[in-house]
């Protein structure tokens, strides 16, 4: 007979950085037979999908749908403004900027990257001195990550189109928001952002698999000078469909659809405004248990000023191995799943199995996130990790303050 830990039992609690925890509303909404993917109901409901999105990007440019996670839209946004030989900047601040970076690479894209480290957010007089000397503006675009999931480091966009703009330069600003829509405020429009990029499975709550790319006039008019884009990456129709298959170049993501529909409705129900506010104190309310738990012993959180940090993932240190201990015993003892260390650590090196994180986005409301800090505090204890006293007393009065 199997021998189950005497606190495991019950719902789990999935706390990482996405995919996030999904509301039952939409379980429930993709749980149905195939639909008619010709008439109906289907193109019907995924045309009030777009203003809607849109309403969640802030902008009022164009949204095309993929199906594909956060790297398909990464290829999809590069393959629409940039052709092999062509030049980008990119400003770094943890794993997700690399990557992207990478992708970009493998298209033929040249890179220049200003790599600010893990624990830093981006230094926007450097940008602006990079994008000066590129005097013959061979550089297309800038690809910045507004909140890198890795290093929890949230990146001033509206400072940094500031720093574009006082350099004088054309690029284009590209935005990576797949770890922050829905959860820290972004406003695509107001902050001059070109082209965003985002994907279904984190603020949006719906199973990984779609993914979206919101762009403006200006970045449409740098795709319809391109020599070529592939007929599966290219947003045109997907972004003025004329028939139903057009939004996705063939069959339709259906259950993901239902789920996204379901998902909208929650977010516009609570409004954009109050989903920021509530991920804010969340947030607040989890530094405060971090401050306190990193009062005695090695914990501490990755991001040190409070302005650069993300109000949807926060990433954190041990000493090694004790981010791993810490993250086993938690998922084993009481159903509870801390995000890995991502992309923090030194590759091949031990220091890795310190790094851990917490992922607060999307479906997340106050009594969760103290039942996440209660498991993690349990976890402490049991493992005699050395740790500062009166977390959850913190956590619980900035959550009682709102």
């Amino acid at each position: 007979m199997t021998q189950h830990p005497i606190a495991a039992n019950g719902r789990g609690y999935l706390a990482i950085p996405g995919p996030s925890v999904m509301p039952d509303a939409v379980l429930q909404a993709m749980h149905r037979p195939s639909p008619n993917i010709y008439d109906g109901e289907l193109l019907e409901m995924t045309a009030t999908l777009i203003p809607d999105l849109k309403r969640v990007a802030r902008t009022n440019g164009k949204c095309a749908i993929y199906i594909g996670n956060g790297h398909a839209a990464w290829e999809a946004s590069l393959s629409n403004v940039l052709s092999e030989g062509d030049r980008v900047l990119a400003p770094i601040t943890g794993l997700f900027g690399h990557g992207w970076a990478d992708m970009a690479r493998g298209l033929g894209v040249e890179v220049d990257v200003l790599d600010f480290g893990k624990q830093s957010p981006m230094d926007m007089a450097r940008i602006t001195q990079a994008l000066k000397e590129d005097t013959g503006h061979q550089i297309k675009a800038v690809l910045a990550v507004h909140v890198d999931t890795s290093s929890s480091i949230r990146n001033d966009f509206a400072a940094l189109r500031r720093a574009i703009d006082d350099a004088g330069h054309p690029a284009l600003l590209m935005a990576d928001c797949i770890a922050s829509l829905g959860c820290d405020q972004f406003e695509m429009d107001e902050w001059g952002v070109d082209v965003m990029v985002a994907a279904c499975q984190k603020g949006l709550m719906v199973p990984a698999g779609v993914s979206f790319v919101f762009f403006n006039e200006k970045a449409e008019a740098v795709r319809n000078a391109m020599p070529r884009v592939s007929r599966y990456w290219d947003w045109v129709p997907r972004g003025a469909p004329e028939q139903l298959w057009q939004y996705f170049n063939g069959t339709a993501p259906t259950h993901h659809l239902f789920g996204l529909r379901a998902a909208l409705d929650i977010i516009h129900d609570e409004s954009m405004e109050k989903v920021w506010a509530r991920h804010a104190v969340l947030a607040r309310a989890i530094w405060a248990a971090c401050d306190a738990w990193g009062q005695v012993g090695a914990l501490q959180m990755n991001v040190a000023e409070v302005k650069d940090r993300s109000n949807a993932v926060t990433s954190l240190s041990l000493a090694s191995p004790d981010g791993t201990r810490l993250r086993e015993w938690v998922e084993a003892n009481i159903g509870l799943t801390l995000g890995i260390g991502l992309g923090m650590g030194e590759e091949g090196e031990r220091s890795s199995d310190g790094f851990f994180r917490f992922g607060h986005m999307g479906h997340v409301n106050g009594q969760m996130i103290m039942g996440l800090l209660g498991g993690v505090e349990t976890g402490l204890t049991a493992l005699n990790i050395e740790h500062g006293t009166g977390a959850l007393e913190a956590a619980a009065a900035v959550i009682a303050k709102g």
